[in-house]
């Protein structure tokens, strides 16, 4: 799935890609991925003749803005999002298409049809669901290591299955949880409410500094995730432990360990990463 970094590059590359292109229609042919509003008709009604304003995201959510409304994505495992022209054979993957007036086309692809999109009023976003219950941003003011803190503090979870908790801080999953976790030298199992004020400190300085690196090498391209643009993220060639079990750590030379904690698979250094 992608996290925190792969959506911020996505939606840095539209951003690029789509501004100021208008709808001349919509084209839906999975009407499930529609969420909200409750049919897809009224989703594709309300879009026509809208332009693309801008571009935003909240936490593993991208939004795109047109005049009027706000496009809430969440790419869930495979979603995709491509420019083509519409002379372009069309995947058959493909499930929703932004016919834009000047012949190009936004289509979104998802294998696997799990991803969701949410159509709001702009203005109203933010107050509705899924954006409504989110924890902070990361790079945000409001994400301080008192914070962190007092939410680890009020939970019995293990700090893997707290931090992937969407409510505590946003953007973070299974890559970029294991990538922190091991720099700040945490065990994945301990207790959360079990850390110490250093503890605390270093993991909120590593989930930034992880985070900060990923977004600008592009994200990292763990199984099919790439860009708007076809192009890779290259922070997979920086992982120290995601996806690397049975190799040595980095660090210690230790062969690293897989365990399933917090109901993810999870890679961590057993010298390291004490309990």
């Amino acid at each position: 799935m992608p996290e925190l970094p792969e959506v911020e590059t996505i939606r840095r590359t539209l951003d690029e890609l789509i501004m100021k292109k208008t709808i001349d229609h919509v084209s839906v042919f999975w009407p499930k991925i529609v969420k909200h509003p409750g049919e897809a008709s009224q989703f594709k009604d309300a879009l026509v003749g809208q332009t693309f304003t801008g571009t935003g995201r909240r936490g593993k959510f991208l939004i795109l803005y047109t005049s009027d409304f706000a496009l809430v994505s969440h790419l869930r495992m495979e979603g995709k999002y491509g420019l083509f022209q519409k002379t372009d054979e069309v995947d058959k993957h493909t499930h929703v298409i932004f016919h834009f007036t000047d012949g190009t086309e936004l289509r979104y692809k998802d294998v696997r049809k799990f991803g969701t999109m949410h159509l709001y009023l702009k203005g109203q976003e933010f107050n509705s669901l899924p954006l409504s219950q989110l924890g902070p941003e990361p790079f945000s003011e409001a994400f301080t290591k008192e914070m962190l803190a007092e939410k680890l503090s009020k939970t019995k979870r293990n700090v893997k299955a707290a931090l992937l908790d969407q409510k505590v801080v946003v953007g973070l999953g299974n890559i970029y949880v294991d990538e922190a976790l091991f720099r700040a030298r945490i065990h994945p199992e301990r207790p959360a409410d079990s850390l110490d004020d250093a503890e605390v400190t270093k993991l909120h300085e590593e989930i930034i500094a992880t985070l900060s690196e990923a977004v600008e090498k592009g994200g990292s391209t763990i199984r099919s995730y790439i860009n708007s643009q076809g192009q890779i993220g290259m922070f997979q060639l920086e992982l120290l432990v995601y996806g690397r079990r049975g190799e040595d750590c980095k660090v210690c030379g230790s062969p690293l360990e897989r365990i399933i904690s917090g109901g993810r698979g999870t890679v961590f250094c057993p010298s390291c990463q004490r309990g």
